[in-house]
């Protein structure tokens, strides 16, 4: 699957958040989280959004053939970081027949998410149900402890 080019605004974000997060300031729900590259071996770094549903943690890679959920997929463990607070995670990509309940929590707990996928043209609406009809191109992953 190809990957969306990201608007303009969101990649002065992601430089924004990441900057303020690397000297310990955390910005609300927004957490950067670092995975090694699976070419380079490199640590790369993307803003995420974490949401609850059902006790359970879980970002979106709403942005289809995101480089960091490739990343991820090949990855044992993950680094999110909140301002000062660091955790060491793995994640765990949910299967498309499961998507539904998350994609729909998604839309209603990450309104700043939703507009990103809007602005990058990956959804016309943004609404709960055409984001559990994408569950093909968005990949949620729960977040569990390493």
């Amino acid at each position: 699957m190809n990957q969306v080019a990201l608007p303009r605004k969101v990649r002065f974000f992601n430089v924004v958040v990441k900057g303020l997060q690397r000297v310990g300031i955390a910005l609300g729900p927004v957490t950067v989280l670092t995975v090694r590259g699976r070419k380079s071996g490199q640590p790369r770094s993307t803003p995420v959004t974490p949401f609850r549903v059902d006790g359970a943690e879980y970002v979106l890679s709403g942005i289809p053939g995101s480089a960091w959920a490739h990343n991820v997929r090949a990855a044992d463990t993950v680094e999110l970081r909140s301002g000062r607070r660091t955790r060491t995670a793995r994640m765990v990509e949910i299967p498309v027949a499961e998507r539904g309940p998350i994609l729909r929590a998604f839309a209603e707990q990450v309104p700043r998410g939703v507009a990103m996928m809007l602005d990058a043209g990956v959804v016309r609406t943004g609404s709960a149900d055409e984001l559990e009809a994408a569950a093909d191109r968005l990949a949620p992953f729960r977040i569990d402890p390493a």
